[in-house]
C-alpha cells in the first residue's frame, strides 16, 4: 500500500514496519560489501578514506534533495552509517589477517 492510500494509523505503521525490514535487508547487503572491501584492501590504513566518506555523504544528501527528503537529516543518518561501516570494515580487516 502506498503511503498516500493509508486510511488509518495501523496501515501507516504496517507500511513503516515492512519498509524497515527492507531497509535492514539492504543494510545487510551494504555490510557484505564492507566485508569484501576489507578482504580486498591490502593496507589497513586504506580502510578509512575521508575523501570517499565525504563523497558518499554528499551523494546521499544530493539524492535526498533531488527527491524531496530533508538532506540534513539524510546527511546525519549517512554520517552514522558510514562511521559504523568503517568500524565494521576495520573489524573484518583484522579478522581476515588474524
Amino acid at each position: 500500500m502506498a503511503p498516500e492510500d493509508c486510511q488509518s494509523m495501523a496501515e501507516v505503521r504496517a507500511g513503516i514496519d515492512a519498509l524497515d525490514v527492507q531497509i535492514v535487508e539492504m543494510l545487510a547487503i551494504r555490510f557484505r560489501f564492507m566485508t569484501a572491501a576489507a578482504r580486498i584492501k591490502a593496507d589497513r590504513g586504506a580502510v578509512r578514506d575521508e575523501d570517499r566518506k565525504a563523497a558518499v555523504i554528499a551523494n546521499a544528501k544530493a539524492e535526498a534533495a533531488r527527491i524531496g527528503v530533508p538532506p540534513e537529516v539524510v546527511g546525519d543518518i549517512w554520517e552514522r552509517l558510514v562511521e559504523g561501516s568503517i568500524a565494521y570494515e576495520f573489524d573484518r580487516w583484522d579478522e581476515h589477517r588474524a
